[in-house]
């Protein structure tokens, strides 16, 4: 993947899944930081806790070559690594649950221009070894110019 021109800056992150047919949209402003070989993609988001409160979630997306890592830190505490055709371990953690899991990625596409990138994966995931879901996510990171 070729280095970017400066190592941070702000953009705007279109984030769509599918799960069962079901297609979620998720869109947020956050930043790109650029650190050798890593790109790092942060973006804080809101999310409904087990109790209909509000809770803050802050969301690293880490790009090194043919891997990704997403990691989470607030209200829940995660971690989820892709790399294709590999399945790897990760955690998920929460006031009310916690318990391991794994994902295996079918699919993994980085493509990168200029300051636009887009990520495209497919996997499966595991919890406590059991097949929990399908997925299919696609990442568009396009950057916002500062006015």
């Amino acid at each position: 993947m070729p280095e970017l021109q400066s190592n941070k800056y702000d953009v705007s992150i279109t984030l769509v899944s599918l799960q069962d047919g079901q297609r979620n949209v998720m869109k947020a402003n956050g930043e790109v930081v650029s650190k050798g070989p890593h790109l790092y993609i942060q973006y804080e988001e809101l999310e409904q806790g087990p109790r209909g409160e509000e809770i803050s979630v802050r969301t690293t997306i880490k790009i090194a070559g043919n891997q990704l890592k997403l990691i989470r830190h607030g209200g829940i505490q995660s971690e989820q690594s892709f790399q294709s055709g590999r399945r790897l371990p990760g955690f998920y953690r929460s006031p009310y649950t916690q318990f391991n899991l794994s994902t295996e990625t079918n699919k993994l596409d980085v493509v990168c221009e200029g300051r636009s990138l887009t990520v495209a994966w497919e996997y499966d995931l595991y919890v406590y070894e059991e097949l929990s879901g399908k997925f299919a996510i696609s990442l568009h990171i396009q950057e916002e110019p500062k006015l």
